[in-house]
């Protein structure tokens, strides 16, 4: 039976890309913890959580439209190196304010002799992702 929204369950995981590289994963540290229909993970991840039993595994793939999104080209921006306080370095993050004061993340992945180029897509976007998934605990319904 499928648990519901408002559901706080506890998950260990192990997530690859699709040439079997793991960029995350729970082992070693404490299971992951969310509440179900809290958009606090991604939607695929949330969608293969929710039909387990305590203590099932199962490995789901997910497409990147229920993962990070699609890879946007029109995320990618040249600033000015003077724009930078700090020596910038290619693989930086760095955190700026958008026009309406929120927070945004850019990853620099060019430096040329006067420019950055920056990245505001998010790191595993328009990438599958698959995920190993095991069910430790139903915290509450």
């Amino acid at each position: 039976m499928p648990h519901e929204e408002g559901t706080k369950v506890r998950v260990h995981y192990r997530g690859t890309l699709e040439d079997g590289t793991e960029f995350d994963s729970s082992t070693g540290s404490d299971p992951l913890e969310f509440t179900l229909g809290e958009s606090q993970v991604i939607p695929g991840f949330e969608s293969a959580v929710t039909g387990l039993a305590v203590g099932e595994k199962t490995e789901v793939t997910i497409a990147p439209d229920e993962a990070y999104g699609p890879y946007h080209d029109e995320a990618i921006q040249v600033v000015p190196i003077t724009a930078f306080a700090q020596d910038p370095y290619e693989g930086g993050v760095v955190q700026l304010l958008g026009p309406n004061g929120e927070q945004l993340a850019a990853t620099i992945t060019k430096i040329a002799e006067d420019d950055v180029t920056l990245d505001f897509n998010h790191p595993l976007a328009g990438k599958v992702l698959t995920f190993e998934i095991e069910l430790v605990e139903v915290v509450a319904e």
